[in-house]
């Protein structure tokens, strides 16, 4: 029953973005570990479309923010309005307060939005005027953000890309993809369904934990964190990286029917994981190289 449920919204979700199936399992596997996902890409190139699919497939509440140079922290967090009739300030929360954010062209806000963005991702919690409340649960940010070299935009600080689980790019479709897009084969959004409920989402979220996770495969993973922090004139992966590779490896083996982690699925999901930690630069065409030579680094070793 999982495993069909699962395997039903990346169909639903591949038949709206069309040939793209390797980045959509990723990025379910991303919302499965409980993850936040930066995608990055030119623009038009389905990276808003990908992050309301998810939404609907999952059936979670779904809101899109565009971040523009002018946005302020309140145009995210909301803010305290006095209220006559009982003399007293009342909290309008904003749109932070969905299940799922989409933070449309997050490298083109101030660092003042982009801290208020920061805490809700960290901790779950909108602080305004000294008080603080919880964001609706499940909770994830969807984050697409265009290249550097697009006008108006700055990098993000390495504080803020560690809180990102992961980081894809959608690329250019083939040929033959592209040839049904312009034929309209496409689904559309509006007929999607949701095939699981928010409820079905963190029970889903709790079993990914449950993945039995053995001696020797937490080994491999000590190894290519250890690794990470010997190249050269770079920044070695975090210990929050480490818990969000084995927690994205647990996701990608349950959706494969498994309730245990294999190497391969470590293999799988660590591109995606890892390369935005250790080079915070593009990767558009989704070539990873620093995380593709760990693999074969730490797998020469064994």
């Amino acid at each position: 029953m999982l495993a069909t449920t699962l395997n039903g919204i990346l169909q639903q979700v591949d038949g709206v973005l069309l040939g793209k199936t390797a980045q959509i399992k990723l990025a379910i596997s991303c919302l499965l570990a409980g993850g936040n996902l930066l995608l990055e890409d030119l623009p038009g190139m389905g990276k808003t479309t990908l992050a309301e699919a998810l939404a609907r497939s999952f059936g979670l509440a779904f809101t899109r923010v565009a971040f523009t140079s002018d946005l302020l922290p309140a145009d995210l967090t909301g803010l305290s309005i006095y209220d006559q009739t009982s003399q007293s300030f009342c909290f309008k929360p904003g749109p932070l307060f969905s299940q799922v954010l989409l933070a449309d062209e997050i490298n083109r806000a101030s660092p003042r939005t982009q801290s208020a963005l920061l805490e809700a991702m960290a901790s779950g919690v909108v602080s305004v005027d000294g008080n603080s409340y919880p964001l609706p649960q499940p909770f994830a940010v969807i984050a697409t953000q265009n290249g550097l070299d697009q006008a108006g935009t700055a990098a993000l600080p390495e504080s803020q890309l560690d809180r990102f689980l992961m980081r894809l790019s959608l690329g250019y479709p083939d040929r033959a993809a592209e040839t049904q897009l312009l034929r309209g084969a496409g689904s559309s959004l509006s007929n999607l369904n949701s095939l699981l409920t928010s409820a079905e989402l963190q029970t889903l979220q709790k079993e990914v934990q449950q993945v039995f996770v053995s001696d020797a495969l937490l080994s491999y993973v000590l190894d290519l964190l250890t690794a990470s922090r010997n190249i050269n004139n770079k920044i070695g992966l975090s210990p929050r990286a480490g818990q969000g590779l084995l927690a994205a490896a647990r996701s990608w083996a349950l959706l494969d029917g498994r309730n245990h982690v294999e190497p391969d699925d470590v293999v799988a999901v660590f591109p995606a994981v890892a390369e935005h930690r250790l080079d915070a630069g593009n990767h558009q065409d989704n070539n990873y190289p620093l995380s593709n030579k760990l693999l074969e680094q730490v797998d020469g070793l064994c």
